[in-house]
């Protein structure tokens, strides 16, 4: 497949309907692409989809009667998984089947249609608690919870795919992504229900729509005793994808961590929206969450060489800045 700056092709974004799909579909169809957004809305919304996209409203488990020999299709992004890595302890067939059976139900389709590529969502989650900081992609898989589990499991799944039936796949294994996309006729955030992640959280108490924000564990091994994780813009996440598609080759597996390379406690994160917000933030501190590693930093030097990317909004202010303009403007408006 020609270089996507080159020549128009369609694709499938699976969870389009979500935070990250619903970005690299904007960006996807900016590019001049046709794209098909499979998203059943069980976590999306409809508003994130872009109208430009064909929007099938289907479980991945029905993706075959999408994605077929005759549908054309020249490479998938694949976003569509459940998220929460507290849910996913205490509730985990939910995950092994939205994550692991839906999306070998996709790689089957793309087998049985010839599709040549596979751009995969994956996580830092698999590396559970790191041995050496930052995390390599040469580093340990051992995931803490079900969540990185179920994702460490299609990753194994994508190499054999490559290994047996000549996929180029790649997959991105991303750290805490964070802001908003505003470049875009309807500005692209987080949205889900229930909320999960702390910026948007800790936006809401700012907001006076939570009366206080609780961080979960203060006695992690780290400088202030809460947990440490790298975060990302949603807009350089999302261009990552769009180059990962680009260099996918057929017959490898390539894996990348995407991230800045420092990492934020939980505490300096909650500052930072203070800053930003001009608002107060109460906190309160709960018991740790089964399955939480203490600290997780990428080393995304990789990323940099073979993609040649580089974010463009690496600091944590960017990142708050942006999902509290959104916030602002498109969800306490929506209230």
């Amino acid at each position: 497949m020609a270089r996507l700056e080159e020549i128009n092709v369609k694709l499938l974004v699976t969870g389009g309907a979500g935070f990250i799909g619903s970005v690299v579909t904007r960006m996807l169809l900016d590019a001049g692409h046709e794209v098909v957004v499979l998203d059943d809305l069980r976590t999306g919304h409809q508003v994130a989809v872009a109208p430009e996209a064909t929007h099938v409203v289907a479980p991945l488990d029905d993706v075959a009667r999408v994605v077929t020999p005759e549908a054309g299709f020249d490479g998938v992004l694949h976003f569509a998984a459940l998220i929460a890595a507290g849910e996913s302890m205490v509730r985990p067939e939910l995950y092994w089947h939205a994550n692991v059976v839906g999306s070998l139900a996709l790689l089957e389709a793309v087998r049985a249609a010839g599709v040549p590529k596979v751009v995969f969502s994956s996580t830092a989650a698999v590396y559970g608690n790191p041995v050496e900081l930052p995390i390599s992609e040469s580093a340990v898989t051992a995931p803490t919870n079900t969540y990185g589990a179920t994702k460490l499991t299609v990753d194994m799944a994508l190499t054999s795919a490559a290994v047996g039936h000549g996929l180029a796949a790649v997959s991105l294994r991303y750290f805490n992504v964070a802001g908003a996309h505003l470049d875009a006729p309807v500005a692209l955030g987080e949205r889900h229900d229930p909320e999960t992640h702390l910026i948007p959280i800790a936006l809401d108490v700012a907001a006076g729509r939570r009366e206080k924000l609780q961080l979960f564990g203060d006695d992690y091994p780290t400088v202030d005793g809460t947990c440490v994780r790298d975060y990302i813009h949603v807009t350089d996440l999302a261009r990552a994808h769009l180059l990962a598609l680009d260099a996918a080759v057929g017959g490898r597996h390539r894996i990348y961590n995407l991230g800045s390379g420092s990492g934020f406690t939980n505490r300096q994160v909650v500052e930072v929206v203070r800053e930003v917000t001009g608002h107060p933030v109460p906190v309160t501190v709960a018991p740790r969450r089964a399955g939480d590693p203490a600290e997780l930093v990428a080393a995304a030097e990789l990323a940099r060489e073979e993609l040649g990317w580089t974010p463009a909004k690496p600091t944590l202010h960017d990142m708050v800045g942006d999902a509290w303009t959104f916030y602002r403007h498109h969800l306490l408006e929506q209230a």
